[in-house]
C-alpha cells in the first residue's frame, strides 16, 4: 500500500500527540516535531510527550451532568489516545479523572513511539514551516517558542494575545500531619475510577487561621515581572491565589478553599475554610494543593503554605511557578476546519487556538488530526455536529466568539445550541448530554459509511 505524503505536526503536547495518533489511525504518516530536550521551557521538567505541567486533573468525568465529562466520553468514542492513556494512568480523585502524570506521559510516548506511521523528530521549528511541508498542524501550545510565535504574528498581521498561567505546588504525602488533616471527597461523592468518597486530603482552617493566611498572602513577596509582562492579563480559570486574595478577603473561602460538603471529624463541624490536596501519582506519595497556583517567590511559598494546619512540616516536591501563555485570535484567523485562512496548508490545534484545559486542548488536536487526515486522503473534512461537546468547542474557537474580546475558554454547556424541546431546568444538562452522544454516534456512523 502506498501511503500519502506525511502530515507534519509541530509540538508534542496533548494536542500534537492526539493529532498525530488520529492521523496514524487513519493511515496517514506523520512527522511529529518536539523541541524538548533540544530546547526546554520554564514549565516542563521532562522530555516526555504530553507532559502535564500544571494540574494532574482532567476535571469531571461525569458525561451526563458536566460538559467536560461529556467531552471525555465523546473522545473515548473516537479512539482518543489521551483519554485511553488517562484512563490507564488514573488515580483516585472523586468524580474527576486525575492521573499519575509520569505514567500518563510514558504511556502516550510509548504508544506514539510504537506506531509505525509516526516519526518523532526531536528538533526546534523556529519559523514558519517550509513550503514543501504541504500539510502542517501547529500544536505548539501556550508555551510556543518565541521565534515561531513571532513568525506567526508577522505572517498573520494579528497580534497574538497573551495571559499568565500559574502552577500549583506538590507536597510529599508523608509530610502531611494526619492528626489534623483527613481524607474526604466533597459531599462524600464516589468516583468512577475506584474512588471511595475519601479521595482528597483536607486541611481545615478556623476563622483566625484563615485571616492570618490571607494577611500573609497579601504581604508576601511576589515574582517581579519583566517590562514586557507588565500588562499581560491573567486567565480567570488559572488565577494565582494571591491575586484572588487581593480581590477580597473571602474570595478564596468561596473559591478553592470553600468548605462546603466537608466535615472535620475532630469537631464534627464544617471548618471556616479548607485546603484540599489531590493525589498526584499512583504510588500516592505525592499530592498537589488544589487550586493553589501561585506567583509567590519560593521562599515565601514554603513559609506561608506551612501556616496551613496539617502542612506545618510539609516537604515540597515542586513549588508553584508562573509562565506566560500565548494564543491567536482564532475567530479571525482560522476557518471551520482549523486551517489558517492566510495559508490553508497550516492548521492550528490545542491551547494556541484559545481553548483552555488539558481535555479541550487534546480535543482540538483530535479534530485537527481527523480533518488533516480526511484532506490528505482526498475527502472533505466532516465537522462534528454543533450539538456535541466537540462541535460546540470547535464552533466557539472558529466563529462563535467575539474576536475583540476573545479569551481562553473551557468547554461548557453555554457553548451548546439550546434545546428545541421544553425541559425542566433540573434535566437540562442530562438532556443536552444525551442529545450530544446520540448526534455524535450518528455522525460517526455517517463517516464510517462514507469511508
Amino acid at each position: 500500500m502506498t501511503h500519502p505524503d506525511p502530515v507534519h505536526v509541530i509540538g508534542g503536547g496533548l494536542a500534537g500527540s492526539e493529532a498525530a495518533w488520529q492521523l496514524a489511525r487513519a493511515g496517514v504518516p506523520v512527522v511529529l516535531h518536539e523541541m524538548r530536550p533540544v530546547r526546554g521551557t520554564d514549565a516542563h521538567h521532562t522530555d516526555g510527550l504530553a507532559e502535564l505541567v500544571c494540574s494532574n486533573s482532567f476535571r469531571s468525568d461525569d458525561p451526563n451532568n458536566n460538559a467536560v465529562g461529556l467531552l471525555h466520553e465523546e473522545m473515548r468514542r473516537l479512539g482518543s489516545l489521551i483519554l485511553s492513556a488517562g484512563d490507564a494512568a488514573r488515580v483516585p480523585a472523586g468524580s474527576a479523572l486525575a492521573v499519575d502524570r509520569d505514567d500518563f506521559s510514558a504511556r502516550v510516548t510509548a504508544a506514539l513511539e510504537a506506531e509505525p506511521l509516526v516519526e518523532i523528530r526531536r528538533e526546534l521549528v523556529d519559523d514558519l514551516p517550509p513550503a514543501d511541508w504541504s500539510s502542517v498542524i501547529v500544536a505548539t501550545g501556550p508555551l510556543t517558542a518565541a521565534p515561531l510565535a513571532e513568525a506567526i504574528r508577522a505572517f498573520t498581521g494579528e497580534d497574538s494575545l497573551a495571559f499568565f498561567d500559574a502552577i500549583a505546588p506538590i507536597v510529599h504525602f508523608d509530610s502531611v500531619d494526619q492528626d489534623i488533616a483527613w481524607f474526604q471527597s466533597r459531599y462524600d461523592k464516589l468516583g468512577p475510577g475506584g474512588g471511595d468518597g475519601k479521595d482528597y486530603i483536607n486541611c481545615p482552617l478556623d476563622k483566625e487561621q484563615y485571616e492570618a493566611f490571607i494577611d500573609a498572602l497579601l504581604a508576601a513577596e511576589k515574582t517581579v515581572f519583566k517590562e514586557w509582562e507588565a500588562n499581560t492579563p491573567y486567565f480567570e480559570g488559572c488565577m494565582p491565589i494571591e491575586v484572588m486574595a487581593e480581590r477580597g478577603r473571602d474570595t478564596l473561602r468561596f473559591g478553592p478553599m470553600k468548605p462546603v460538603g466537608l466535615r472535620d471529624p475532630r469537631t464534627e463541624r464544617r471548618p471556616w475554610a479548607v485546603v484540599q490536596l489531590r493525589q498526584d501519582n499512583k504510588l500516592g506519595t505525592l499530592y498537589n494543593i488544589v487550586g493553589f497556583q501561585t506567583k509567590l517567590k519560593h521562599g515565601e511559598q514554603t513559609r506561608i503554605f506551612r501556616m496551613i494546619p496539617g502542612l506545618e512540616n510539609a516537604q515540597f516536591a515542586r513549588l508553584g511557578g508562573l509562565h506566560r501563555n500565548t494564543f491567536i485570535k482564532s475567530p479571525v484567523l482560522l476557518d471551520a476546519s482549523l486551517r489558517l485562512r492566510a495559508d490553508t496548508r497550516l492548521r492550528f490545534a490545542g491551547q494556541i487556538t484559545g481553548c483552555e484545559g488539558y481535555v479541550e486542548s487534546a480535543a482540538v488536536g483530535l479534530l485537527a488530526g481527523r480533518f488533516a487526515a480526511a484532506e490528505r486522503l482526498g475527502a472533505e473534512p466532516s465537522l462534528p455536529p454543533e450539538t456535541t461537546a466537540l462541535g460546540a468547542l470547535l464552533g466557539h474557537i472558529t466563529s462563535g466568539a467575539e474576536a475583540d474580546s476573545f479569551q481562553p475558554m473551557n468547554v461548557n454547556f453555554g457553548l451548546f445550541p439550546p434545546l428545541t424541546e421544553k425541559v425542566h431546568k433540573s434535566q437540562r444538562k442530562q438532556t443536552m448530554a444525551a442529545r450530544a452522544l446520540a448526534d455524535l454516534d450518528a455522525w460517526i456512523g455517517r463517516k464510517e459509511a462514507a469511508e
